[in-house]
């Protein structure tokens, strides 16, 4: 099972332009070394370019660039931040959701668990079906089939998160419209 979706950062870009329409700066918090993050970063670039959004790369490669990635979200100030999933963005969640909240940034992210953690919103792939699937994978093995024998698959259920406690210390309204669409709205 892959998580590396592309066709995902468009989708986040469009989803923070449904929720903020005069956002026209996007700050993403990224980690170049993750697998996938580079075409993530690609994608949201030509997404960005259709939807006129100015995006603003913040590269962190370990925990030392978390500090300086937030200090120029401070001085750029820019009207949503998106920060691609991986093990560093995942460890300093807490920090970054915090920073956010101070500085009123609507945020997306790539897991349900960052939106649980006060994060605005995210749009993903259901990992629990994912895991389900995975189940399948080890039967296979442990039956003797070969793992270069099996293909990759995609996830297809995608869920859109919405943290509306969040959108309200930001004072952002959430369309109706976006949260009729909402596979799960935390309150």
């Amino acid at each position: 099972m892959t998580f590396a979706l592309p066709e995902m950062a468009g989708k986040r870009l469009a989803l923070i332009k449904e929720v903020i329409p005069k956002a026209s700066r996007v700050a993403v918090l990224w980690s170049p070394d993750n697998e996938g993050a580079p075409l993530d970063w690609e994608q949201t670039q030509a997404a960005a370019r259709a939807l006129e959004i100015e995006l603003q790369s913040l590269e962190v490669r370990d925990p030392k660039d978390i500090p300086t990635a937030l200090s120029t979200m401070t001085r750029k100030r820019p009207h949503a931040v998106i920060t691609f999933p991986s093990a560093l963005t995942s460890a300093y969640r807490p920090i970054i959701v915090d920073f956010a909240k101070k500085q009123r940034l609507p945020t997306m992210f790539g897991l349900r668990a960052d939106v649980e953690a006060s994060g605005l919103m995210s749009y993903s792939p259901n990992a629990a079906d994912a895991f389900r699937r995975g189940a399948y994978y080890i039967d296979r093995i442990l039956k003797g089939t070969k793992p270069g024998d099996l293909p990759i698959e995609r996830p297809d259920k995608f869920e859109l998160v919405l943290n509306l406690k969040t959108a309200k210390a930001l004072g952002v309204t959430i369309p109706t419209p976006l949260l009729l669409r909402a596979d799960q709205v935390v309150q």
